[in-house]
This record gives structure tokens, sequence and C-alpha cells, in this order.
């Protein structure tokens, strides 16, 4: 993989970080939430494992079934397309 790709994949993963923990203070606040569909997205965009560090780490979103079931969902299709690009797909 290119260097600007892997800088790329870094910021998106530090991106989905803050926006979680962003939206997590603004819970604790009881301020305005960031959506969830923001969430997710910057997940799908690739930033899936900034997304489970701030799940696991920050325990935010950790036990909404409704959350976490399209987060598995994505988890599983990036995987699969990194292993199908890794096989010379």
């Amino acid at each position: 993989m290119s260097q600007p790709l892997w800088i790329a994949l870094a910021g998106i993963n530090l991106v989905a970080l803050v926006v979680f923990a962003v939206d997590k203070r603004r819970a604790r606040r009881g301020r305005p939430r960031i959506p969830e569909s923001v969430l997710l997205t910057t997940a799908l965009l690739g930033g899936t494992a900034g997304a489970w560090l701030a799940i696991l780490f920050l325990r935010h979103k950790n036990r909404k079934i409704t959350f976490l079931i399209p987060m598995v969902v994505i988890t599983v299709l990036q995987a699969a397309a990194l292993a199908w690009w890794l096989q010379g797909g």
C-alpha cells in the first residue's frame, strides 16, 4: 500500500475517533448530538478502526444494538473487500 493511502486511512480513523469522542462529550452534557448516520459514515469511509476504538475505550454506543449491528456489517464488508484486494481482486 502506498504511503498516501496509509496517511489517508490514519486521518479518517483519527477523524472517526474524534467525532465519536465529541458525540460522547455532547451526550454527557445534554447538548445536541451528532447523528448516528454521521458516525456510521465515518466508519464506512474507512474510519472503522477509530470508530471501534471509541466504542471500546470511550464506551460510546457500546450497548446500543441498533448501532452496533451496522458497525459489524461495515466491518465485515470492509474486511472482505480488503481480503479480495490483497488477493489481487
